[in-house]
């Protein structure tokens, strides 16, 4: 494989400007979660109240990402990146600010709108940038929002530390932070996106490729089928995360008599090892081609998720989340990567629709496991994270078969 030549300045500033946006993208919200008992008691409501209005956050992305691709259309992935940024910052202030729940749960409500269509326009800009580089970047794009989600959580605990009020803590923040995103506009590639073509051969499956097979019907019974191949990758991807969010600390506790300080290490396992994963992935997948990564991510899950709930204790179950979170790092990435290039599709659209089954999975993952959990036991429930590991070993030979020149 041949070096690439060395990116000119302007596509090194963009390439760090699609990478501030994930950044920031991050730390908005995360700072904001270790405020959120101060918020509850500054409006006087229940865990339940609060809960139903936090909801509302990934209740407006749900219904905002496919329709975020109009957007790119219209005004191209940076404008709709950077702006926003801005506008995320200023409805999570808002919302902090708002004087009853109902006009919280409104103000999540739209940050969840606006954060679904940040989230595909900086993917759609760090996938044009990667274009440009001729090699991968986009899992390391990846990699520094999980940074930012640790940053943002650890101003948020620091103000609450100092007994920062909260409103003041967040408009400070978001002063600051769109003037950055101001910024980072500025760095990113101009004019308008234009989907590169790819290069022929088995590029999205077995004897696949970018170029359309004969007859418009086929093409977009092909779009169709690697489409929702696609999404379920994705889906497999945010079922793993949020077990380990969402059960992991209920799993060491509950079941393996963990302490509490034990219990929160089972999260901190997957996400340290995801975040190393990701901020490496892209030389692996570079050599090795994100098919093979996907699958061999899939039987690492699968295998340390196994193994884990064949043989509990707490040693092998952060073992197991550890594997797993290495093991999914790069499927979500590339599975918009995939969509992104998928032809027969308008721009955008293709990415747009993966982002959405990732949050279909979000939504949908803690109920089901939950379910089974007090059906059966939570044991029980994170077998799914075993058939997630399985899926994406099947599912993965949609992915590019060879490395990216």
């Amino acid at each position: 494989m041949t070096t690439p030549p060395a990116p000119a300045a302007a596509l090194r500033r963009a390439r760090a400007a699609v990478a501030g946006c994930f950044f920031l993208n991050a730390v908005f919200y995360a700072s904001l979660v270790p405020r959120l008992p101060d918020l509850r008691d500054g409006l006087g409501i229940s865990n339940a109240t609060l809960g139903i209005a936090i909801a509302a956050l990934p209740m407006g992305s749900f219904l905002a990402a496919p329709l975020s691709s109009v957007l790119l259309r219209r005004f191209g992935s940076a404008v709709t990146a950077c702006s926003g940024l801005v506008l995320l910052a200023l409805a999570l202030s808002a919302a902090v600010s708002a004087p009853s729940w109902p006009l919280l749960a409104v103000a999540l409500f739209l940050a969840g709108i606006v954060d679904a269509l940040v989230d595909v326009a900086q993917n759609a800009h760090g996938l044009r940038v990667q274009r440009a580089y001729g090699r991968s970047i986009l899992n390391s794009f990846h990699g520094l929002w999980s940074v930012g989600a640790a940053t943002g959580a650890v101003l948020g605990s620091a103000a609450a530390a100092l007994a920062v009020p909260l409103a003041s803590q967040m408009w400070v923040t978001a002063a600051v932070f769109v003037a950055v995103a101001l910024l980072l506009q500025r760095w990113m590639l101009p004019g308008p996106d234009r989907p590169a073509p790819g290069p022929a051969g088995d590029e999205h499956g077995e004897g696949g490729g970018r170029a359309e097979p004969s007859g418009a019907s086929t093409g977009r019974r092909r779009a169709v089928v690697v489409l929702l191949a696609l999404g379920l990758i994705a889906v497999c991807g945010s079922v793993v995360e949020d077990a380990g969010s969402s059960w992991s600390a209920i799993y060491l506790r509950d079941e393996l008599s963990a302490s509490a300080g034990v219990a929160g290490t089972g999260y901190l396992a997957l996400m340290v090892a995801m975040t190393i994963a990701r901020l490496t992935g892209d030389r692996v997948i570079d050599r090795f081609g994100q098919r093979r990564v996907a699958r061999a991510g899939g039987a690492v899950t699968a295998l340390g998720m196994a193994v884990a709930l064949a043989w509990p204790s707490v040693p092998s179950t952060l073992v197991g989340f550890a594997l797993a979170g290495a093991g999914v790092a790069t499927l979500i990435p590339a599975a918009f990567h995939a969509a992104d290039e998928l032809p027969g599709l308008p721009h955008g659209l293709g990415l747009s629709l993966v982002n959405w089954a990732m949050r279909v999975g979000f939504l949908l993952s803690p109920p089901v496991i939950g379910f089974v959990a007090d059906s059966a036991s939570l044991r029980l429930g994170l077998v799914l994270t075993v058939v997630s590991g399985l899926a994406t070993l099947l599912l993965g030979r949609f992915l590019a078969a060879r490395p990216a020149r």
